[in-house]
């Protein structure tokens, strides 16, 4: 599928290379390939001076430390103008005291939200509709949420995710349901007879699981920059962040 086909279409999928782009942004002019050997959350918003998106702005402006430990960048994306951009945040942080550490694409002509497929023409057909795109430092794309536009993001959930990946990608593992950082992760299941009794008796042994398709194991932690701890994540609720 060519460049066009995938801006008209939006048709970008997870385990695909991110669509590069240069956009004009609050802190000058970006082209994603900058980032390389970094993590990247893309996420646009409906608009500025909204107050869905203020909150957001400004719960992603409290964490930007923590991303920043994670080995990623926070970009911003919406079709307002780059002036419109400015006089937003800067209300921001009139009021806040909070200082947008991060670029904000303006992308008025709407090509790079429609190459991501950020515009939800059932609801508009210009406003981007809350997406995260969280690329790896591959240029990958790992992950695609989509929230509707009454419905604000729970940052520290997108943390989780990232260092969910991380941990995985360093383990050569997964992570079960409600997985915290540092929690253990699932061993990839045996391929032959050979290793799965090999699996069953590690279990018996080592009480590591339920059985030889489930098993469980601590991360390692030497090939992976492990910052946010279990309970520093759930300190870092939804509820909580508000209140810092």
């Amino acid at each position: 599928m060519n460049n066009y086909e995938i801006m008209m279409n939006g048709n970008v999928k997870i385990g695909e290379y991110a669509p590069e782009f240069e956009a004009q942004t609050t802190m000058g002019t970006i082209k994603l390939s900058d980032y390389k050997g970094k993590w990247v959350v893309l996420f646009s918003h409906p608009g500025d001076f909204t107050g869905v998106c203020t909150t957001e702005f400004i719960a992603f402006s409290k964490m930007n430390t923590y991303f920043n430990k994670l080995n990623t960048c926070l970009i911003g994306l919406s079709i307002d103008s780059n002036a419109s951009h400015l006089a937003w945040l800067y209300d921001i942080c009139l009021r806040t005291g909070i200082r947008v550490p991060f670029p904000v694409i303006a992308d008025r002509s709407g090509e790079i939200a429609r190459r991501y497929g950020m515009v939800a023409n059932e609801i508009s057909n210009a406003e981007a509709v809350r997406n995260v795109f969280i690329i790896d430092d591959k240029g990958i794309i790992r992950v695609i949420l989509v929230y509707p536009l009454n419905v604000g993001r729970c940052i520290p959930e997108i943390l989780r995710i990232i260092e969910a990946l991380q941990t995985a990608d360093c383990n050569k593992a997964s992570t079960p349901a409600n997985w915290l950082p540092g929690d253990p992760v699932i061993v990839p299941a045996p391929k032959t007879c050979d290793e799965l009794i090999t699996r069953v008796k590690e279990i018996e042994e080592n009480k590591n699981g339920i059985s030889w398709y489930l098993s469980f194991k601590k991360p390692t932690t030497d090939c992976n920059n492990k910052i946010i701890s279990s309970e520093n994540i759930k300190k870092l609720d939804c509820k909580n962040l508000e209140k810092k």
